[in-house]
């Protein structure tokens, strides 16, 4: 039966660029039908016997699209100990002394930062021994590009074993606990591989509701292994999924994920109810929190200059097999000497507009790389919370290199395509400290580099806009992102019209209801 359903008397925002506003609209069959005053509405909705549901002057925005983030990390997550905020290792060991009380089996937490703790080092596993040293404890840092383990997990790993710069030791060669990149992914395997496939699914729908409840109801999902997509095809089949899930894959170290997909003639948009396939995401390289990103010059405050995840011969094999398949390609690339690798790689392809391939973070972006960028079509996935957590960044690269540091309004004005987004769980998913951040740049709260770069904040309707159409055109989802006629009708009742109050209290806004398709699913 189709789904006839008229929103009257409501603020009701249908895009952000241009901002443009209407009374009340009509849904039939999950779209978004007609749009105008409460009178016209209520006129059509009578000939068509559709429910009228009263908006009450309430304010209505298109649902939040997150173009990039983890959706069984997230999950995971919500299940693990919560360490973001922790301001000493003797926080964070009290912490995981009460967790471990309550917990059975390996434990794992996430959210510590370093340049927090009162300490000013980083943790060890000797620190974690002093609380566990019976089962495998796994902590990872906030970027999830790093982690401390305890010895148990060090052995049950086997990673006190491997001789790698990911496994860092001390002045006697002995290993601290903190693994990073390659040893921190093997790490997370071991540890996923004991929780069981019903727990999996179940972590992957508490993260599907919970971003629901926070006005997402599209999300980029990246870096997707087989048993996430299993899973995940799982619960769209039963009718369980119900947040729209765009995927894309770990290729495999030796392309087995993409011969798989070329050799079925699966293209980019296959998938299921919710669920489809988007493309192939590459780590190129790591973080600026733990000095993994590759920069073309050594870090100010180290003497390395990071290094990259892959070679570039092998990302431009993955991209060229990507492109010719039909799928979109996703590369992670955080620092400006990993930024140049990628970018050669795309330009050898040709038609990167036409095939939307992306670039993940562009955390540290030149105006040569941006201009670059532009001329190449190349679409953009930004994570504007970095700007607030990674509040240190000036140390980490110096001050004239800070300039170039999450370059959003350089961007926007260059006309390169992007959308936003969380990476969570590296940063809340909640939308409106996303907003905050954009808007703001942290300077109520200090950030050294919204005082350096005040001039690369965006404005509320860029940043609106590029949360919704701007993801989806990033996600090459032309039916979403607005609330204009013939979209799908996903969209968002708020307590606060986000252009009524003081920038300082965009991140109080609140979610009262979620709808996808027209149909509620959440309400506070």
């Amino acid at each position: 039966m189709c789904l006839k359903r008229a929103f009257i008397n409501g603020n009701i925002y249908v895009s952000f660029r241009p901002v443009r506003r209407v009374e009340a609209f009509l849904v039939m069959d999950g779209r978004i039908t007609m749009l105008g005053s409460t009178e016209e509405i209520l006129k059509t909705a009578e000939v068509l016997n559709a429910e009228i549901i009263d908006l009450d002057g309430g304010t209505v925005l298109p649902a939040f699209i997150d173009s990039h983030m983890h959706l069984d990390e997230l999950g995971e997550y919500l299940n693990m100990l919560d360490l973001r905020g922790v301001r000493s290792i003797e926080e964070l060991k009290e912490k995981l002394r009460r967790f471990a009380e309550k917990k059975d089996g390996w434990l794992r937490g996430h959210g510590w930062d370093q340049e927090l703790f009162e300490e000013r080092r980083w943790p060890t596993r000797h620190d974690l021994d002093e609380v566990v040293n019976d089962r495998p404890v796994m902590l990872s840092r906030v970027c999830l590009h790093a982690a401390v383990l305890n010895t148990r997990a060090l052995e049950e790993t086997g990673l006190i074993e491997w001789d790698s710069e990911d496994v860092l030791r001390d002045e006697n060669g002995e290993p601290t606990g903190i693994v990073k990149e390659d040893a921190f992914s093997y790490a997370v395997r071991k540890f996923d591989e004991m929780v069981t496939e019903d727990e999996y699914g179940e972590y992957m729908l508490q993260a599907a509701e919970y971003a629901l409840s926070k006005g997402v109801t599209t999300v980029g999902f990246v870096s997707v292994g087989e048993r996430a997509l299993k899973a995940l095809s799982r619960l769209d089949a039963e009718g369980k999924l119900r947040l729209r899930v765009k995927v894309y894959l770990n290729p495999g170290e030796d392309l087995g994920v993409l011969e798989s997909l070329k050799r079925l003639g699966i293209r980019r948009g296959f998938g299921g109810r919710r669920l489809k396939i988007g493309g192939i995401k590459v780590l190129a390289d790591g973080s600026l929190g733990a000095r993994t990103a590759w920069l073309s010059s050594p870090y100010s405050d180290a003497e390395t200059s990071g290094h990259p995840n892959v070679t570039k011969e092998w990302l431009e094999l993955v991209a060229r097999e990507t492109h010719e398949a039909g799928f979109q390609m996703a590369v992670h690339a955080i620092g400006d000497a990993t930024m140049d690798m990628v970018l050669d790689v795309y330009e050898s392809l040709g038609n990167v507009e036409g095939a939307g391939h992306r670039i993940e973070h562009a955390s540290l972006m030149r105006p040569d790389q941006i201009e670059r960028a532009k001329r190449l079509g190349i679409r953009l996935a930004l994570q504007p919370h970095f700007v607030m957590t990674d509040w240190w960044v000036i140390e980490r690269v110096g001050e004239e290199r800070a300039k170039w540091v999450y370059p959003f309004r350089s961007i926007a004005e260059a006309g390169i395509p992007f959308g936003l987004s969380t990476d969570s769980p590296v940063e809340p998913l909640d939308p409106w400290e996303t907003v905050y951040a954009a808007v703001t740049r942290g300077k109520y709260e200090g950030v050294p580099l919204a005082e350096l770069t005040p001039n690369e904040s965006l404005s509320l309707e860029e940043t609106l806009h590029a949360y919704t159409a701007g993801s989806a055109e990033v996600l090459m989802e032309e039916k979403l992102g607005s609330l204009e006629e013939g979209k799908l009708a996903d969209f968002i009742v708020v307590s606060d019209d986000p252009f009524e109050v003081d920038e300082k209290e965009l991140r109080e806004i609140k979610v009262l209801e979620t709808y996808l398709g027209g149909e509620r699913v959440f309400k506070a």
